[in-house]
């Protein structure tokens, strides 16, 4: 399961590896908080729910690229993530995650990727409490009826890197402890990117920066289940054991 903010970050942030782990036959799942509607890219759109509706679609043509088992949107508001009750966000991700019961989990770090973006910030935020409460059961224990259980992921995953932006406020990223070579994937993911139209105008910025960056994505193992010493990886499935 991963985790966003906006439409467009699946493809930016985790495109390669997504599609990379569903041709190895895992089941993935996309949760994007906002539809987007805040963006400075507008596509043509007359307001802001109108942008959200074609935003929606383009999150909908990515996944299709990606081969996304389960792709949601929720209404969050774009650019406000970091106004929203916290417990409430939690609560909704943390029912998401008992409801797809992935072993994995990737999100952004709390720096928020390499954009620095609050609301990417604040989704990482989100996202690794309900990864450490899904599995409890005095947390939102109302969720807990018609066969739904706790869920504990193995493992949690932050998206880093190894470069800047040029010209943007400083970013301290987590160290890179998982190198995962998306090989071929890599023109997947940038068509996954051009997906999202109304986006158009960070096309070639996007491309020219992911493709100096080469065929690999990288991670940072946040949290894990099985307790040891951290290693280098190339496979987020490493170590994953079976379970219910």
């Amino acid at each position: 399961m991963c985790i966003t903010a906006h439409p467009d970050d699946e493809a930016g942030g985790f495109g390669g590896t997504l599609r990379l782990y569903r041709e190895k036959g895992m089941e993935t799942c996309v949760v994007c908080l906002t539809p987007g509607q805040a963006a400075t890219n507008r596509g043509g759109a007359k307001s802001d729910d109108e942008l959200a509706a074609m935003r929606r679609k383009e999150f909908a043509a990515s996944c299709e690229i990606l081969k996304v088992n389960k792709g949601i949107v929720l209404d969050y508001p774009d650019g406000k993530l970091h106004r929203q009750d916290l417990y409430r966000v939690v609560c909704d991700l943390t029912q998401h995650i008992r409801d797809f019961r992935p072993h994995v989990l990737m999100t952004f770090g709390p720096e928020g990727g390499v954009t620095g973006h609050t609301d990417h910030s604040m989704a990482g935020v989100f996202a690794s409490l309900a990864f450490q409460w899904a599995g409890r059961e005095n947390r939102f224990p109302d969720q807990l009826a018609n066969g739904r259980a706790p869920h504990r992921a193995q493992k949690l995953y932050y998206s880093t890197s190894n470069f800047a932006i040029p010209g943007r406020p400083p970013v301290t990223p987590p160290p890179a402890t998982a190198i995962i070579e998306i090989g071929e994937h890599l023109e997947t993911k940038i068509a996954a990117f051009k997906a999202h139209t109304s986006q158009s105008p960070l096309w070639k910025m996007f491309e020219e920066n992911i493709r100096r960056r080469g065929t690999c994505e990288l991670f940072h193992l946040a949290a894990s289940a099985k307790v040891g010493t951290l290693e280098r990886e190339t496979d987020l499935f490493a170590g994953i054991t079976a379970d219910s």
